[in-house]
């Protein structure tokens, strides 16, 4: 059977299930391990609920909505979480200072090899600790995986990473510099603004398509996608460091260069496999931030989601912190060679 072509019988069938036990069984002790891992470290897990006033504010996060139907008759508007996020730093709000969550969460407009509409996400926060910390926990977390699944490297199609290496830290504009010959900063101005005629000069004379009505953010996704990402994580991990501040909505911006953030990103075989921030917590900073990124997913969409209120006065609250968001069944894939994330998947998204 070709590993890229859906299979003829359904997961269910008992010969089917008993090719893909061994993998399942796999993933369930590399997800005892890391609790184990975060229960040491002085983790509580939590459980947040899935429906949400708003399943986030990022442009291109699409969410499932539905309806909650009261005892009055008169339904609400809701919508299942994107990410446990929103939940987890009322948490922090609240007075937890360690927390952790194995969370389902829903991402509509996903489908293919390493996506799912619906998927398990581990999201974990820090109160007080600097984002670089997260950065170890995610080289444990992937050691861990290795190990669960006895093996030495994490491998997607012809690619292997070493997780036991020290990782390679770039920040996305030496990477952008380093792979795709592209200065990203001269279209970054002092205060974080952009400049898509800059970024667009950038990306002629390097050959790569743009559209003229294509925003900064669009040109630097484009750049990231096709010339920067295939090349992350090939060998040894790639931690992307320091997104620019334009691109993490939710990140505090570096001390003393408002162009950057505190973001990361981690890949391995060319696969993002988690997204990691020192925590805003201006809630007037993040209001603008939700509100700019609403515009543009209404220009680019045609629709909008609404603001948590609840969130936001919570954000006023909430202690310094860093939290980090990990997709699990990459990472199971990654540690058992599937090729597919419906293959570590119990009962896949039909």
């Amino acid at each position: 059977m070709n590993p890229a072509s859906p299979p003829s019988s359904p997961w269910w069938a008992v010969h089917r299930h008993a090719d893909r036990r061994p993998i399942l069984l796999t993933r369930n002790r590399i997800q005892a391990a890391i609790r184990g891992w975060l229960a040491a470290e002085g983790f509580t897990e939590v459980d947040p609920a899935a429906l949400a006033i708003s399943p986030g504010n990022e442009a291109h996060l699409h969410g499932f909505a539905t309806q909650a139907i009261g005892n009055d008759g008169v339904p609400r508007q809701m919508y299942l979480h994107t990410s446990p996020e929103f939940a987890m730093k009322k948490l922090l709000a609240a007075g937890e200072t360690r927390i952790h969550a194995f969370a389902h969460v829903w991402r509509n407009r996903e489908r293919g090899a390493l996506h799912s509409p619906e998927f398990t996400m581990l999201e974990w926060y820090r109160v007080g600790e600097g984002y670089e910390v997260l950065m170890a926990d995610t080289m444990a977390f992937l050691r861990l995986a290795a190990q669960g699944a006895g093996a030495s490297v994490l491998r997607f199609r012809e690619r292997v990473c070493d997780p036991f290496q020290d990782p390679e830290r770039l920040s996305v504009a030496e990477a952008f510099a380093v792979h795709a010959g592209v200065d990203l900063m001269r279209s970054i101005r002092a205060d974080g603004s952009t400049d898509a005629e800059t970024l667009a000069e950038e990306l002629d004379r390097i050959g790569v398509r743009r559209a003229l009505d294509d925003t900064w953010s669009d040109m630097l996704s484009r750049v990231l996608s096709e010339k920067v990402e295939p090349k992350l994580g090939d060998g040894r991990v790639t931690i992307l460091d320091r997104y620019p501040s334009a691109e993490a909505a939710l990140a505090r911006k570096v001390p003393g260069d408002a162009r950057v953030a505190e973001r990361f990103e981690v890949y391995a075989c060319g696969v993002e496999l988690a997204n990691g921030f020192g925590e805003l917590t201006d809630a007037v900073e993040q209001r603008r931030r939700f509100e700019a990124e609403m515009v543009e997913k209404a220009r680019v969409y045609g629709e909008s989601y609404p603001l948590d209120e609840d969130f936001l006065a919570a954000l006023g609250g909430m202690p310094p912190a860093a939290g980090i968001a990990m997709g699990f069944d990459r990472v199971v894939m990654l540690a058992t060679g599937a090729p597919r994330i419906d293959d570590v998947m119990w009962a896949p998204v039909p």
